[in-house]
């Protein structure tokens, strides 16, 4: 799914200024539910590119990498969910399960609880961030979620700071 988070398009861009006043952008995103951005796990702006970083130079991580990651974030999955019926990588994971395969550290429980009160955010909301946050530490081979891996996963709910803060 996308959506522009303004009318006019141009709410963020760096180049163009937004016309659009407070209450155009607020009643423009309320077009979009609460209930159905909930079920979307990941939200992310996705910002104009400088011409500089089009036609930069620099190697990034190739796609080779990136694949290697993640076919060993996917294993460790499989191993996890070996006993579980039906379940096969962290999307699949009901409540039950983030109670026993998303442990957070006293410091991430803490961020999440933060961010939970401050943003508002639904008890599904809560589940995909876990969700999310155990998927960022597997790509980073850590048994446990930290905080950093909370506050990616929050970085990824874009919309929901934008309809509720």
């Amino acid at each position: 799914m996308a959506t522009q988070v303004c009318p006019c398009g141009y709410h963020g861009d760096s180049k163009q200024e937004c016309l659009c006043s407070v209450f155009k952008v607020q009643k423009y995103l309320s077009r979009v539910s609460g209930p159905l951005l909930d079920r979307i796990d990941i939200h992310v702006e996705v910002p104009r590119l400088k011409f500089t970083e089009m036609n930069n130079e620099t190697p990034a991580e190739s796609s080779a990498a990136v694949k290697e990651r993640v076919n060993q974030a996917r294993a460790i999955q499989q191993q996890r969910f070996q006993k579980e019926k039906n379940i096969y990588c962290n999307a699949h994971m009901q409540p039950k399960h983030l109670r026993k395969y998303c442990q957070l550290t006293v410091e991430s429980q803490e961020l999440l609880k933060n961010a939970i009160n401050k943003l508002n955010l639904s008890a599904r909301a809560y589940d995909r961030i876990l969700k999310v946050a155990r998927t960022i530490s597997d790509l980073e081979n850590q048994p446990q979620i930290q905080s950093n891996h909370i506050a990616e996963a929050l970085q990824y709910r874009s919309l929901d700071k934008n309809l509720f803060a």
